[in-house]
């Protein structure tokens, strides 16, 4: 009775880890064809980075059809949102995850765009700085602690020297 149970569980896996296994091989392939199309439109343009901000699909200040073209699931979740002077003109741009955290607020660069899409960012005058990253709350403590034993034993160190 037991082993029938867990045939049938087993083969319920089974079939879902292939159903998973095929779904996520169909994405990866749109997701190809999407980035080769991104690289065939892709133009620089030099651009002065007004503000940056993640923000919901209906507060970014995208065109009302970039809004009904994204997905419902996607509606919900934040934009990594540039502002920014191209020319005479101020536009709102969407970048890249990993762009988004090197591209300068108030400073000029040379950006890689596609639509409105941002792939890549140089430094106009000189090389981008990446910001560094914050510490997780866990590393912080941990050097902390290091930090208070490391004072206990240099103050137990001078204690002894004075006597």
């Amino acid at each position: 009775m037991v082993w029938k149970v867990l045939l049938i569980i087993l083969i319920i896996l089974v079939v879902v880890l292939a159903v998973l296994y095929f779904l996520g091989k169909r994405a990866q392939k749109k997701q190809e064809a999407q980035q080769e199309q991104i690289e065939a439109a892709k133009q620089s343009v030099s651009m002065l980075v007004i503000d940056k901000k993640r923000l919901p699909i209906k507060q970014s200040g995208l065109p009302q059809m970039v809004i009904d073209q994204t997905p419902k699931l996607m509606r919900r979740s934040k934009l990594p949102i540039v502002k920014a002077k191209i020319g005479p003109k101020i536009v709102t741009l969407v970048a890249d995850e990993q762009v988004f955290e090197i591209i300068p607020v108030k400073k000029e660069v040379k950006a890689e765009v596609s639509g409105i899409y941002i792939t890549g960012v140089r430094g106009l005058r000189g090389a981008l700085e990446a910001p560094q990253k914050k510490k997780g709350f866990f590393k912080r403590m941990r050097l902390k602690a290091e930090n208070l034993a490391k004072g206990k034993q240099t103050a137990s160190k001078d204690t002894k020297k004075k006597k």
